[in-house]
């Protein structure tokens, strides 16, 4: 299985919606667990790495530059 790379302020779009309606979500911690904000109504969510790769859905905007390194 490839890894997915993350970066912090990334904003990706999750398989499910959440009931907020908003389907965004900006990465706002990374680690062993990752936690995510809904750019909708401002709840934020934890989630394992594997979990988090295995429910994202896409890609919406990156926030890293190529010659930053995090």
């Amino acid at each position: 299985m490839e890894e997915k790379e993350f970066a912090l302020k990334d904003i990706v779009e999750m398989k499910k919606p959440h009931p907020c309606g908003v389907n965004k979500w900006r990465i706002i911690r990374l680690g062993m667990d990752i936690r995510i904000k809904c750019e909708g109504c401002g709840h934020s969510v934890m989630l394992p790495r594997r979990e988090f790769a295995k429910k994202m859905k896409k890609f919406c905007k990156s926030m890293r530059s190529d010659h930053a390194f995090f």
